[in-house]
Formats: structure tokens, C-alpha cells, sequence
């Protein structure tokens, strides 16, 4: 029986790349014998409406074209119902900026979708909840507060139009007013809080963000653990000498960084702080974590 798939596109990522490469990428998913159908999102959190659409109406195969927002949203469509409806599986043709998740199982982007398409390839996956006042999210990729989630708030804010050129001036400023915060949280139900300051806090399920930062070089989106990294206080000459060892991974090696695997942890926060989640900037008043083990099938 010929499977089909829901593509959802947002044809704004990659800065309008998608939206011109995006036929010919489905027209190759057709010509590796799926059907497809098609719906394009025109605003933020559009997908998230359309793929709890279609999930609700029995639709268990997606795509998500686009980059890793498109796949955020998708996901927070999916959960929490496919926990108790059915596992969804989840497909990437990746023409967005970042494209971090599949980055994990392959550098091959598109061209790797389609050779496990053909093979008739699944990877269960795990996805990671995050619980915080307002509600609850889901995320495949990366949570995290401090240093980069400061430097996407403002580069949202002031920056934006400028591109790339725009995350380096975000980085640049917030270099200039270097602080580091305290995010109280614990691991696996320890008796102790981790209330030291830090740069930055990482709860991963990939390795990968932005693309090519390799932030938790040990992720496993497989193992059914959060991938925790923690970087403590740093001079801005230091941090400086460090960004580029965030692309090789190398940065968890400096005494100053630390890791662990978790299967669940809990934050006491005073009030919203700036969060990255799967390239997003939110401001949100978190208070845990847990991992749902292979909750999501990904063509991989």
C-alpha cells in the first residue's frame, strides 16, 4: 500500500527559500513513490493549527518543510494527543536556516529523506516536554536560557532585518553587558538545587543548533535521556575564545562546562526569562522537564 504523507510548508523559511525550493523537493518525495498532499502555513503558528488538524482526522504521516520552527510547530500540534492516539511520524525536507535535528542522522538534507523514504527507514525518537506556567510545549531539538536565548531576544527586537549580520551585532551587544544568571534547577529529583551562576543552560535532545553548533556533542535523540550541559561564568575575552569550540563540540571539555543525562528536571524560576526552544525566543516562566521516550517515529 503507498503510504501517504501531510506536508506542511512555511514558505517564508530560510528567508524565502523554502517557499522557491520547496515543489521540486515534494515532487522528489512523489517520485520515490509517496503521495502527498500539501498545505502551506502563512503566519506564525499556523502548523501547529494544521497539523492538530489533520492529526484529529487520522492523519499519522508528516512533513515538515521548512526549517526547525516549521518542525516546532508541527510537533506542539501533534502532542499531547499523539501520546495517546497513535504515534505520528515525522519526515524533514529541510530548506529553512537551521535544520538542526535532522543534522543528527545526517548532512545530506533532502537527498537523505528520500533514500530512507525508499527504504522504508523509522527512527523512533524521543521528544521532550517542557512544562512552564502557561502550558506545556514539545521540542525535538534544544531548551535554553542565559547567554543565547539574551542574544535571539534582542536580535527579535532590534535586529532582525538585518539578517546574519544582525545575530552578530546580538552577539556583539550582548558581549558588552556580559552577565551571568542563576536558573535554580535540579536533575533526576537530586536533594540539591543548583542554584550557582552560569552562562548559559542547555536541555537538549540533539546534538545540533543553529544549524551547525554543536552544543551537546553526547545527545542522543534515541536514548531517552535529556542531554543537560551547563557552562559556568566566563570573561568576555574567554567567552570570545570559546564561541568558535561551540561548532566543534570541544567547549564541554573546558572546566568550566559541565554535563549529564537526565530523564527529568525541575526549575525554580522567579518569572519569565528569555528561552531559546528549537530556535524560538519565548519568555517563559519554566518549571520542568521530562523526556517522553520514542514518542515520535522520524524518517531517518
Amino acid at each position: 500500500m503507498t503510504e501517504r504523507f501531510l506536508a506542511i510548508v512555511n514558505p517564508a523559511a530560510g528567508g524565502g527559500r523554502c517557499g522557491r525550493l520547496a515543489e521540486a523537493a515534494l515532487e522528489r518525495v512523489r517520485g520515490a513513490g509517496i503521495e502527498v498532499d500539501v498545505v502551506h502555513s502563512k503566519r506564525a503558528g499556523e502548523a501547529v493549527e494544521l497539523a492538530r488538524d489533520a492529526y484529529r482526522r487520522g492523519t499519522r504521516n508528516f512533513f515538515a518543510v521548512g526549517g526547525d520552527g516549521t518542525a516546532f510547530e508541527i510537533v506542539n500540534g501533534l502532542f499531547p494527543e499523539a501520546l495517546s492516539h497513535g504515534r505520528p511520524t515525522l519526515g524533514f525536507l529541510p530548506l529553512g536556516t537551521g535544520n538542526s535535528f535532522l543534522k543528527d542522522f545526517t548532512n545530506r538534507g533532502v537527498e537523505h529523506t528520500i533514500e530512507a523514504l525508499r527504504a522504508g527507514k523509522r527512527q523512533a525518537c524521543d521528544v521532550i516536554r517542557l512544562r512552564h506556567a502557561a502550558g506545556d510545549l514539545y521540542y525535538l531539538n534544544l531548551v535554553s536560557l542565559g547567554f543565547p536565548a539574551d542574544v535571539g531576544e534582542l536580535v527579535n527586537r532590534r535586529f532582525k532585518r538585518w539578517g546574519q549580520f544582525g545575530y552578530i551585532a546580538g552577539v556583539f551587544v550582548r558581549l558588552a553587558e556580559l552577565r551571568h544568571a542563576s536558573f535554580a534547577h535540579r536533575l533526576n529529583d537530586s536533594a540539591e538545587w543548583d542554584r550557582r551562576a552560569a552562562l548559559f543552560l542547555a536541555f537538549t535532545n540533539s546534538k545540533f543548533t543553529g544549524g551547525k553548533m554543536m552544543i551537546a556533542p553526547k545527545a542522543d535523540a534515541t536514548d531517552g535521556q535529556i542531554e543537560y550541559v551547563r557552562w559556568g561564568p566566563i570573561g568576555r575575552f574567554g567567552l570570545v575564545k570559546m564561541l568558535p569550540r561551540l561548532f566543534s563540540g570541544t567547549h564541554i571539555d573546558d572546566p568550566r562546562a559541565s554535563r549529564a543525562a537526565a530523564k527529568r528536571v525541575e526549575l525554580q524560576l522567579d518569572g519569565p526569562v528569555n528561552v531559546m526552544i528549537d530556535g524560538e525566543i519565548m519568555s517563559l516562566e519554566c518549571r520542568s522537564l521530562e523526556i517522553l521516550p520514542g514518542a515520535l517515529d522520524a524518517v531517518a
